[in-house]
């Protein structure tokens, strides 16, 4: 998905200092989400949890886009016109709904519930998404994970995946990156990664082990979900800090509670984030922004999209300044 907003975010992700505690009850800041419009008065809106003034990556995630669900008759669902990305990976993971990827790989695979895609950018890489006409309902996640300097300029890629559900405790877990409950995902990231679709039966409790070097999210779909001592809605993304072997989730509502667990070893190289690209210094935006301006083999061509690519908006009037990460307490 593209960041389409006319005026993005610059963001900029200082190098973290690991404060590793011992294991117990979990320290859990709540990440509320804001509204994001993707295009115009019909548009979907999604609502937008990472980056933002308080966190900007929780291991290498770098951007959570949560949407829906949306009824497509009323908001046209999604269409998303080619686009670039460089310095990144993309995971699509949706609830509901059907949606159509094509990019410059010469790539065309549907995304659907429970399966998941993964396009790397690398150097560069376009694509295009587009919800099918059998969806009726759209629904999902949409989220990027920043590639660590020495892979950053890799060659683009794209990976796709179907987990196994696993039923334990009254929930049903997909691990579609990393390791969780014993099942281990064979998709390639380049930092060590975790994330998974966690639904909980109505009032069930379950204690999954995780890595202690991990920093963890917590995004609620739907239900009221206790992590600790602190209580997540719908929509909002609770941040763990790392050093807990341990997590307990409690789905303190009447119906199903659906999550997406998020996790990876604290990120410590300082990033740039603007539009749809991650780099290492505002030169490297410029560069990314000009190229694709320019139509540059550097990104490709999306073929079968029945229409024109997204333009890049205009650069910010300043240098890229830092916005970090809160310091660990």
């Amino acid at each position: 998905m593209s960041n389409v907003e006319a005026e993005p975010a610059v963001v900029r992700c200082g190098a973290l200092v690991d404060d590793r505690r011992p294991a117990e009850v979990p320290r859990v800041d709540v990440l509320p989400a804001r509204e994001v419009p993707l295009g115009g008065p019909r548009a979907m809106t999604v609502r937008r949890t990472l980056p933002q003034r308080a966190r900007t990556l929780i291991g290498a995630w770098c951007f959570a886009d949560h949407y829906g669900p949306d009824d497509v008759a009323t908001t046209s669902g999604m269409d998303v016109a080619p686009h670039p990305h460089t310095g990144l990976q993309t995971v699509s993971w949706l609830f509901s709904g059907e949606i159509e990827h094509r990019d410059s790989l010469g790539t065309q695979a549907l995304v659907r519930p429970g399966e998941m895609n993964l396009m790397t950018g690398g150097y560069g890489i376009a694509h295009a998404e587009v919800s099918t006409p059998r969806t009726t309902v759209i629904h999902g996640v949409q989220l990027w994970v920043a590639l660590p300097g020495e892979h950053r300029n890799v060659d683009r890629a794209f990976q796709y995946y179907v987990p196994e559900p696993l039923r334990i405790d009254g929930a049903e877990i997909r691990a579609f990156l990393g390791s969780l409950a014993g099942d281990t995902s064979p998709v390639q990231t380049f930092t060590p990664l975790l994330g998974a679709e966690v639904i909980l039966a109505p009032h069930a409790t379950i204690t999954l082990a995780v890595d202690t070097a991990f920093e963890h999210g917590l995004l609620v779909d739907s239900g009221e979900v206790r992590v600790a001592d602190t209580l997540l809605h719908p929509a909002e993304l609770g941040y763990v800090h790392p050093g807990i072997d341990a997590l307990t989730l409690v789905n303190e509502s009447d119906g199903p509670a659906r999550t997406i667990l998020l996790g990876g070893t604290p990120f410590e190289e300082e990033i740039v984030m603007w539009w749809n690209f991650v780099g290492r210094s505002h030169d490297d935006i410029v560069r990314a922004r000009e190229d694709w301006e320019a139509s540059s083999d550097r990104f490709g061509v999306v073929e079968g999209y029945p229409g024109g690519r997204l333009p890049a908006p205009a650069l910010p009037n300043a240098t890229i300044t830092p916005r970090r990460n809160p310091p660990r307490r």
